[in-house]
C-alpha cells in the first residue's frame, strides 16, 4: 500500500484506540482544576516543605532525606493490576494519611461501581513495564 494513503493511528505519541481506552475528552486537557483545588494542593506542598525544614532543623539534614527515600520505595510497591486495588498501606502510614477520613472511605469506591470495566491485567502489566502506552485500564464504560 502506498505510504501517502496510509492513515497513522498514533497522533502525538498517544494511541487513539477508542475500543481499548474509551473516547478521549478534550475539555479535561484544556480546562485546569478548580481554583480552590489548586490552592488546597499548594497548601499541602507548603505544609510538607515546612515539616521537612522543621525535621531537618531538629534531627539533622539526613533525616528528611531518609524519609523521602522511604516514601519513594513505598510508593513503588503495588499489586499487579486487576480487580483488587492496591491499598498502599505502608505509604499511608509514612505520610500520615492513614488517619484521614476522606469521601472515598464512606462512599462507594470507584472499583465497586457497576459501570466499571473489568481491567485487563495483561495490558496493565504492559503499561507498567513500558511495552504499551495509555492508561492501565479505562475506569468507566
Amino acid at each position: 500500500m502506498d505510504a501517502s494513503k496510509r492513515i497513522e493511528h498514533e497522533i502525538g505519541g498517544l494511541k487513539n484506540d477508542a475500543l481499548r481506552f474509551g473516547l478521549q475528552g478534550v475539555k479535561s486537557d484544556i480546562v485546569g482544576s478548580h481554583p480552590l483545588e489548586s490552592a488546597f494542593q499548594s497548601a499541602i506542598v507548603r505544609e510538607e516543605d515546612m515539616k521537612r525544614k522543621m525535621l531537618a532543623n531538629t534531627y539533622g539534614s539526613a533525616f528528611p532525606l531518609k524519609q523521602e527515600f522511604d516514601r519513594k520505595i513505598l510508593s513503588r510497591f503495588q499489586r499487579p493490576p486487576g480487580l483488587i486495588p492496591s491499598s498502599m498501606l505502608g505509604l499511608e502510614s509514612i505520610t500520615g494519611t492513614l488517619e484521614d477520613f476522606g469521601v472515598e472511605d464512606y462512599l462507594q469506591g470507584v472499583h465497586d461501581t457497576e459501570t466499571m470495566r473489568v481491567p485487563d491485567m495483561h495490558h496493565g502489566m504492559e503499561v507498567r513495564v513500558g511495552l504499551s502506552k495509555g492508561p492501565v485500564h479505562p475506569s468507566f464504560m
